[in-house]
C-alpha cells in the first residue's frame, strides 16, 4: 500500500485472504471466537432477493423474477397472466358513454354523444380508418350545435373518446375535465359542448373542432392497455385543427391515472400547455412541455392572451 493507494501485488494480496477468510470460518473470527458482522449486500438487503425487492419499490416492471430451474416461479406466471387479462378486459370493456355525459353535466359541463363510423368493437379494432371519422348523423349533430356560435371560432373544446380503454375514460376523463375549469378562465356553457364519441380514435376530435372552427381541441382518450397499465387517460391538444392535420402537430400528456399522473397533476399541465398553444398558436414539435415548478394555471402574468 502506497499513500493510501493499493498496488496491484497489495490488491493480489488482499483477494487471497478474502477468499482463505470465506474458506476457513476461524479466519474472520475474534480472540472470542465469535464471527466479525457480514457486510451489507446490495440496497435493501438480503442479497440478490433484497435487491430486486428493493428495484420492484421503484417501477411496477417485472424486473428481477426468479426462476425455478428454467422456469417462471409460479406466482410470477400467474401475476403476468392475471394482468394480461385485465389489458385485454380493458379493451373490450363497453364503453357506457351516457355515465360519461351525466358525469360532465352534473358538474356543469355541457355534453352531446356522438359515434364513429365504426359500427361495432370488432370494427375498430380491424379498420382503424373508421374510428377517425364521425358518423354522418353525428355531424349533422355538430353542425345544428355550431349554429349557435354564429362563426366565432371558440378558443377551446373537448372531446371524449373511449379509445382503446373504456376503464380508462370512466375512471378519470369527467373528473379531469372539471378540475381543469376549476381554473379555467372560460365558462363551459361559454364552449362548444363536450363530444362523447364512441369507438374514437385521436383524429375523430379534427372532425368535432372543425365544425366548430375551434381553435384548440383537446382530446381525452383511453390509452392502449399495458400490462400494469390497463386505466391510462390520454390528453392530445391540437391548434387549428382539420380533418386529415398531421399527427406531428399535437401535444400529448400520457398516463394520466391514479399511479401514474394523478388528476391534479394532470389538470395542471393541461392548463399549461392550454395556455401555452393558445398564446404561442400552435401544437405539436414547436411546442414544448417546459412547464415551471411554481406554474398556477391561468393566474396573473397567464402566457394565455384572450
Amino acid at each position: 500500500m502506497r499513500g493510501g493507494t493499493m498496488t496491484g501485488k497489495d490488491s493480489d494480496k488482499a483477494d487471497r485472504h478474502d477468499k482463505a477468510g470465506a474458506a476457513d470460518p476461524s479466519a474472520s473470527a475474534g480472540a472470542g471466537g465469535s464471527r466479525a458482522p457480514a457486510r451489507a449486500g446490495p440496497a435493501g438487503g438480503g442479497g440478490p432477493r433484497g435487491f430486486r425487492e428493493e428495484l420492484r419499490r421503484h417501477t411496477p416492471a417485472r424486473v428481477g423474477l426468479e426462476r425455478v430451474g428454467v422456469s417462471l416461479k409460479a406466482a410470477d406466471m400467474l401475476a403476468f397472466r392475471l394482468d394480461h387479462a385485465m389489458a385485454a378486459d380493458a379493451v373490450r370493456h363497453p364503453f357506457d358513454a351516457l355515465k360519461v355525459k351525466e358525469d360532465l353535466e352534473r358538474g356543469g359541463v355541457p355534453a352531446v354523444l356522438l359515434e364513429s363510423r365504426a359500427r361495432d368493437k370488432e370494427e375498430y379494432l380491424t379498420r382503424p380508418d373508421l374510428g377517425r371519422k364521425l358518423s354522418e348523423a353525428s355531424l349533422e349533430l355538430l353542425a345544428r350545435e355550431a349554429k349557435r356560435f354564429k362563426g366565432q371560432p371558440p378558443d377551446l373544446m373537448f372531446v371524449v373518446c373511449d379509445g382503446h380503454s373504456a376503464r380508462a375514460v370512466h375512471d378519470s376523463a369527467a373528473a379531469l375535465i372539471l378540475k381543469f375549469f376549476e381554473k379555467a378562465v372560460w365558462r363551459p356553457a361559454d364552449l362548444p359542448p363536450c363530444c362523447v364519441v364512441t369507438r374514437g380514435r385521436v383524429a375523430a376530435a379534427d372532425e368535432a373542432a372543425w365544425a366548430f372552427r375551434a381553435r384548440l381541441v383537446v382530446n381525452l382518450i383511453g390509452e392502449r392497455p399495458g400490462l400494469s397499465s390497463p386505466n391510462s387517460l390520454g390528453a392530445y391538444l391540437t391548434y387549428g385543427s382539420f380533418p386529415g392535420i398531421q399527427e406531428g402537430e399535437r401535444n400529448c400528456i400520457s398516463n394520466i391515472r391514479d399511479a401514474g399522473l394523478p388528476l391534479d397533476e394532470a389538470a395542471r399541465r393541461l392548463s399549461y400547455l392550454v395556455e401555452s398553444a393558445l398564446a404561442r398558436r400552435l401544437t405539436g414539435t414547436g411546442l414544448k412541455d417546459d412547464m415551471p415548478e411554481n406554474y398556477l394555471p391561468f393566474s396573473e402574468g397567464s402566457l394565455f392572451i384572450e
